[in-house]
């Protein structure tokens, strides 16, 4: 994959094919700048599935925009999985078009433990990385705007430990629509207490206001949208959801009759004997 704009990453997040779904280690020194792009899974726009679920778990919302903000806290995570990856992230586009304008911090387990790294995207080009930490209850702020003529400015802020990185690129997207959600693009979440997102707002109103609809992802279901505010969190029990019991209702693996044979306990039914008929049998 190309090369984006000069710099670094601190960690190397996992590395996978194109489709998303093979796994390679990868590790990069720093450099002297503040962000790279690497090989790496990208942040799709949204696939719905058959079963209603979609790669994205959070808001969207569909029409002309323009700008985007939103806030969340960043979870704690346990990782079951060195395929574990999720990031939360605010965007334009994605919904009903083929790119996403995008930023977050993601969470990748390919080292056996969480390890975030920040980014933002011009999907369909790969992430670019910045170098600053990121840590577990850090508040973050994103924010994407379009100047309506192929311009983006795009920002990502640690509220917690006090920097800010801004990056302005251009793109022919369609501005379609926004969304304040959690991904994971390889199919893969960590286990998640709960994600809280805040003062999302698009086009400076509360998303409330822009006819959002709610999108479920992995076992993960977002909460009412108040206020610009809501949280997803993870169905049962993680991130699985449904009955834990292999069947559904009766324990046993018979209905009904625990016997192996309906009606009688013999294994022949009415003779008690191996012979049908008479034991004895007549010669001649």
């Amino acid at each position: 994959m190309r090369i984006g704009s000069a710099g670094t990453t601190r960690r190397t997040p996992a590395a996978f094919a194109a489709a998303g779904l093979v796994l390679a280690a990868t590790a990069l020194s720093p450099a002297a700048s503040a962000a790279t792009a690497m090989p790496t899974v990208r942040f799709d726009p949204t696939a719905q599935q058959q079963s209603g679920d979609s790669n994205w778990a959070g808001y969207v919302t569909q029409g002309s925009f323009t700008r985007i903000t939103g806030s969340w806290t960043e979870p704690h995570v346990v990782c079951h999985s060195n395929n574990d990856m999720f990031a939360p992230w605010v965007g334009l586009d994605g919904w009903g078009s083929r790119t996403v304008e995008q930023a977050g911090v993601q969470t990748d387990c390919s080292s056996g433990s969480p390890v975030r790294t920040a980014w933002y995207e011009m999907y369909p080009a790969p992430p670019v990385y910045w170098q600053d930490p990121v840590s577990e209850g850090d508040s973050m702020t994103a924010s994407v705007t379009s100047d309506g003529a192929g311009g983006y400015s795009l920002a990502l802020t640690n509220n917690t430990k006090g920097w800010t990185e801004h990056v302005k690129k251009t793109l022919q997207a369609k501005n379609v629509s926004a969304e304040a959600v959690i991904e994971s693009p390889n199919e893969a979440y960590p286990e998640l207490d709960s994600v809280r997102f805040t003062q999302v707002t698009v086009d400076g109103g509360s998303m409330d206001a822009m006819a959002p609809q709610a999108l479920p992802s992995g076992g993960y279901t977002p909460g009412p949208l108040l206020n610009g505010s809501f949280t997803i969190q993870p169905g049962n029990p993680y991130p699985q959801s449904g009955n834990p019991y292999p069947q559904s209702g009766n324990p046993y693996p018979q209905s009904g009759n625990p016997y192996p044979q309906s009606g009688s306990p013999y294994p022949q039914s009415g003779n008690p004997y191996p012979q049908p008929g008479n034991l004895y049998a007549p010669r001649y």
